[in-house]
């Protein structure tokens, strides 16, 4: 089994900027990824995610600043734009799958197979039957959600030290999706890489995450942990008089009432005083969702942290 040094990147930009007709997609972006995670890249509709993706696979060159891949056996940093040997070490897997549509799905795999330097063959016959994706079909006669189930084959088999997936199985039905997302972190306890996993599907692929990027109009809102991040809010539960006294002073996310009883979502921290205080008023704390702190950092009135 390699190592994980041998087997993930880490990522850095520096004031990173990509522009469409004079338009920002990226705005000085400035992050890392660190290796040997799953980090969640979360954003709106035309926040940048895809732009990000496609430009630290080397797909597109930046107008300004930097992409720095490095470790494994890369060793020092190195542009991946224009290196086929970053980007033989980085599969995008993008919902278009960019597959050529006359090829059979055998020689998309065999394809895949040549550009990849830690193919693994037997992983991708094994998902090529867990997912049902006939080998001897041609890519234009799959179902969307077969070629999104190819796909996710390609990025998984491949076992890329940095694998990123834009939106990729957006195609498939839930018993497929949560097939994937077996897959993928059983195959990343086996052998760890960098993993950037795109989505809208924020509840879904939440308890897979272990740090998260959002972007806004192609700013970064926040980078943190996910444990920190939920860390930054929680859901009060309780007899209704009490919960509205004691979030007065918060940000409130959502609200929902049952008779008596009601629960709010609010952001801020809670010490060890109002945690004591909460219980004394009879109120049960409890974590807030992912979903419900990225749905409110890029509201029209959220803030950039």
């Amino acid at each position: 089994m390699r190592t994980l040094e041998e087997t993930a990147l880490t990522v850095r930009t520096e004031d990173l900027s990509v522009r469409f007709a004079g338009v920002p997609a990226l705005d000085r972006l400035d992050l890392r990824l660190a290796p040997g995670k799953i980090h969640g890249l979360l954003g709106r509709n035309g926040s940048g995610k895809s732009t990000l993706a496609a430009t630290l696979a080397g797909f597109r060159r930046p107008d300004a600043g930097r992409v720095w891949i490095e470790g494994g056996d890369l060793g020092t940093a190195q542009e991946p734009y224009e290196n086929a040997v970053v980007t033989s070490r980085v599969c995008l897997i993008r919902e278009s799958g960019d597959l050529i549509d006359a090829a059979l799905v055998r020689h998309a795999i065999g394809l895949a197979a040549s550009l990849r330097p830690y193919w693994d063959d037997e992983l991708a016959g094994d998902l090529l039957d867990r997912f049902e994706v006939p080998l001897n079909k041609k890519v234009q006669k799959l179902s969307r959600g077969k070629k999104s189930a190819l796909g996710v084959v390609l990025g998984l088999a491949s076992r890329a030290p940095l694998t990123i997936f834009d939106e990729s199985y957006l195609g498939m039905d839930v018993p497929s999706r949560n097939l994937f997302y077996d897959a993928l972190l059983a195959d990343y306890a086996e052998v760890p890489r960098t993993v950037l996993l795109s989505t809208h599907l924020v509840s879904e692929v939440s308890t897979m995450l272990e740090e998260v990027v959002i972007l806004d109009n192609g700013r970064l809102v926040t980078q943190s942990p996910v444990d920190a991040l939920r860390g930054r809010g929680a859901s009060i539960v309780g007899p209704a008089a009490a919960v509205d006294e004691f979030t007065a002073g918060f940000t409130v996310l959502a609200e929902d009432r049952l008779g008596g009883t009601k629960s709010t979502t609010v952001l801020g921290d809670l010490d060890p005083a109002l945690l004591a205080q909460a219980a004394s008023s009879g109120l049960e704390i409890g974590p807030v969702g992912l979903q419900e702190l990225f749905v409110h950092l890029t509201a029209p009135t959220g803030g950039r942290s």
